[in-house]
């Protein structure tokens, strides 16, 4: 299979995957598909919030690569960028990373990424690469609380992770993301269950091991993803403002361990959210070090069931 890279295409080996987000559910299907020997293009947003930081390829955006378990995401620039003052879903608009305002890529830079076995990913938060690079799946991952905009016509086979979405009518096919026995279960009708808002059980813990923002501000990490803490042990601090946040002496709130284990998940440095915000994650395991820069079971799990809908759309069996 291939396309006419002077009509700004580029060449098909296997199929053409797009990943809508790159944190760390979406990372570990972006990661499956291109062991596989899939070609995977992943989308992101300009500032991306993902707490499980290590195992997240939206890392790239700040620092123009992310490795994760053996497997390279490398930032691919859009043909023109542009500074600009739109809002994204953490309340900030005025970040220090660059906004996208272009809708054109250069093929040849994302051929390039592909060729030297890497994931391309673009900074396309609305998706608008899709119809340039005509990709033959789409997979949703973004796993936010509503639909931003994935539809069914824009592959011939598209996917979507989560409860955002309807089998048959926004997607081809859902993938479950609810822990329990129907985890990664493709749906091929209606949707998957609704989120609850509590966060998996861990060793006993569930709501108690996710930290969200006690303040709307900047963050200053005290502590790091991977450092074992105790109930009460301070790992970061919020700032109201820039000049706060430069200025040693000036006054914050602090972010304390709301239970004793290893800092799986925590928020980038000087990220901007708003009060209530999910900045970090617990595990109370502490053996369980490892996990901090592994992809999880969950994302392997979902991972799975979209590589068997893209194995049979690829072999022309029909699942839908």
């Amino acid at each position: 299979m291939s396309m006419n890279q002077s009509n700004n295409q580029i060449i098909k080996k296997n199929l053409l995957i797009i990943c809508r987000g790159a944190g760390d559910l979406a990372t570990g299907i972006i990661h499956r598909l291109h062991r596989a020997g899939h070609r995977v293009i992943a989308l992101e947003t300009d500032y991306p919030a993902a707490i499980r930081r290590q195992v997240s390829f939206c890392e790239a955006v700040y620092d123009g690569s992310a490795a994760v378990e053996g497997v390279t995401a490398r930032l691919v620039p859009a043909l023109a960028d542009a500074e600009t003052d739109t809002e994204t879903d953490s309340g900030i608009n005025d970040t220090p990373a660059a906004h996208i305002a272009s809708e054109k890529w250069d093929s040849s830079a994302i051929e390039a990424v592909l060729e030297a076995g890497e994931v391309p990913l673009l900074i396309d938060p609305k998706g608008e690469s899709i119809a340039l690079l005509k990709p033959d799946v789409v997979v949703d991952a973004i796993i936010a609380k509503k639909n931003l905009g994935t539809t069914i016509n824009m592959a011939p086979l598209v996917i979507g992770v989560g409860p955002s979405f309807t089998a048959g009518r926004d997607v081809h096919l859902v993938i479950e993301s609810m822990r329990g026995h129907n985890l990664a279960r493709i749906i091929t009708d209606g949707m998957a269950q609704p989120n609850t808002g509590v966060p998996g059980n861990i060793a006993g813990f569930t709501s108690e091991r996710v930290i969200h923002a006690p303040a709307a501000g900047y963050i200053h990490d005290v502590r790091k993803i991977g450092d074992i803490v105790q109930k009460g042990d301070e790992i970061a601090r919020i700032y109201p403002d820039k000049e706060s946040y430069d200025n040693a002496l000036s006054e914050y709130v602090p972010v304390n361990a709301t239970i004793t284990g290893i800092i799986r998940g925590l928020i980038r440095e000087g990220y901007y959210f708003r009060e209530g915000f999910k900045i970090a994650d617990i595990d109370p395991r502490e053996s369980e070090l490892t996990n901090c820069f592994t992809i999880s079971d969950k994302a392997r799990s979902i991972a799975g069931s979209v590589l068997e809908a893209v194995s049979a759309f690829e072999h022309g069996v029909k699942i839908y």
